[in-house]
């Protein structure tokens, strides 16, 4: 394959097939865990690992995988990775294994990661399925980052609160001091909502401004000056 084709595949995870705001997979850990941007960057860091080595291993075993029963086997596969990075979470990350709690086992269930198995790493080779993961995987932590971003500023008036359960001795940043009172609908489920709705039609308004540059005439070309005018 060659560079353009890469860009192809990282391009379409990224924006183009967004699995947020595109497709619309998985709304239950978007919205559910992107009250603030370390939970929410963090459950799509773990969700980029068992993507990449998700379609790593189906795209290495997909000859060997029979059609009639390859649904059970990737769940198999991605079930035994998810425990991988589930037991890594509870022993190196304890504090934000709590608080993300069953969202990291539920990665799972995520119709995200075995939708792309299926349409990509079950028919094209490792290396470029390894990397549609990835792209996958880091569109989606794009979304929660932006997502989180937002309801947290809004709902609490902080950024990068709980960074402290990531990086020992660090610490929050409080933007609108300790009076702010917050914004409780921002941080509750009708504010996930609103907040995605908004990132959905931002990202339709940039795309439909981009149909229509490309669909304007292009400016006629000036006429020349002639002698007798000059």
């Amino acid at each position: 394959m060659d560079t353009q084709a890469w860009r192809d595949i990282a391009w379409n995870g990224i924006w183009k097939q967004n699995c947020g705001i595109v497709q619309i997979l998985g709304l239950c850990p978007i919205l559910a865990v992107s009250s603030s941007v370390v939970n929410a960057v963090s459950l799509g860091l773990a969700t980029v690992l068992v993507m990449a080595l998700a379609n790593l291993a189906i795209s290495a075993l997909r000859n060997f995988i029979p059609y009639e029963i390859r649904i059970p086997v990737f769940i198999l596969i991605i079930a035994a990775l998810v425990t991988v990075v589930d037991l890594t979470f509870n022993a190196y990350l304890h504090e934000l294994y709590r608080v993300l709690g069953i969202f990291i086992p539920l990665i799972v269930t995520n119709c995200i990661v075995l939708a792309r198995v299926e349409a990509f790493a079950a028919k094209n080779e490792p290396q470029a399925s390894t990397v549609d993961g990835i792209a996958m995987g880091i569109g989606l932590t794009l979304v929660l980052a932006v997502l989180g971003a937002m309801r947290e500023v809004v709902g609490s008036g902080t950024l990068f609160s709980g960074i402290e359960m990531i990086l020992p001795g660090a610490s929050g940043i409080e933007l609108f001091g300790p009076t702010y009172p917050g914004f409780l609908v921002a941080i509750l489920p009708p504010g996930a909502f609103i907040a995605l709705g908004f990132l959905i039609a931002g990202r339709n308004w940039i795309e439909a401004r981009k149909q229509a540059r490309s669909k304007a005439p292009p400016p006629a070309p000036a006429e020349p000056i002639s002698a007798e005018a000059v």
